[in-house]
């Protein structure tokens, strides 16, 4: 045998020793193998990710656009909108205001966090912190509550009012429900244009009566804007 072939040989050997060194280290030690599989783990995600082509089933549809709602409801008639209807339409009541929080699906209907709100006036559970469905059947005053739970109510619902859609009141009995058909029109009417050439004149006469009036001191004209109602002001 020649020392080429021997070199050769113990080449191999050392080789092949050092691979089972490494192979009884990392199996030997629960660290290592722990190692192991994590880094095994991940090569397997990036692989998967790179081929995996998410399916047409998997993307998740958009809701359709529900037509806008504006109108008035009693405690029975509110129930019927808890989102287990056909259209999915969920609404909550808070004190005395109803609005559509469908697109808080998530939250508020089948299955979320808030379901129990969908469909019922939820100002008692605000206020209470409680998610125990509201299951009065009759219009609930809040008259029992004290003066911080109200405020906790009164903070809930402006939040409503920025987020979600306001629809219409929650009725008492006997109370008869807003036409807000009429309301609508009468806003119309209000949003027409006025007639511009009458507009024009009466400009022009406020310029002409503005100077030949005599010159008003600027200190009064300050103290007559600080007695002026806030709403006149702003």
């Amino acid at each position: 045998m020649t020392s080429d072939t021997m070199d050769h040989q113990n080449s191999e050997t050392e080789s092949t020793s050092m691979f089972m060194s490494i192979v009884q280290e990392i199996f030997y030690s629960p660290m290592n193998l722990a190692l192991v599989a994590i880094i095994a783990f991940l090569v397997y995600k990036i692989i998967k990710d790179r081929i995996e082509v998410p399916s047409a089933g998997s993307q998740r549809t958009p809701e359709p656009e529900l037509p806008k709602l504006r109108r008035d409801f009693t405690v029975a008639e509110l129930r019927e909108y808890d989102g287990n209807q056909p259209d999915g339409r969920v609404l909550v009541a808070v004190n005395g205001n109803v609005f559509d929080v469908t697109k808080g699906k998530r939250f508020y209907g089948p299955g979320g966090p808030y379901a129990s709100f969908a469909g019922r006036d939820a100002s008692r559970n605000l206020a209470t912190f409680s998610v125990t469905a509201n299951d009065k059947d009759e219009y609930d005053d809040l008259s029992d509550l004290t003066a911080m739970e109200m405020d906790s109510v009164l903070e809930w619902e402006m939040q409503f009012k920025e987020k979600y859609t306001l629809v219409g009141k929650l009725l008492r009995k006997g109370e008869q429900p807003t036409n807000y058909e009429d309301e609508e029109e009468d806003t119309d009417k209000d949003c027409k244009p006025t007639d511009i050439s009458s507009d024009s004149a009466a400009v022009a006469k406020s310029a002409t009566v503005s100077s030949n009036s005599p010159t008003v001191d600027n200190d009064s004209m300050r103290k007559r804007n600080t007695t002026l109602p806030i709403e006149e002001v702003d």
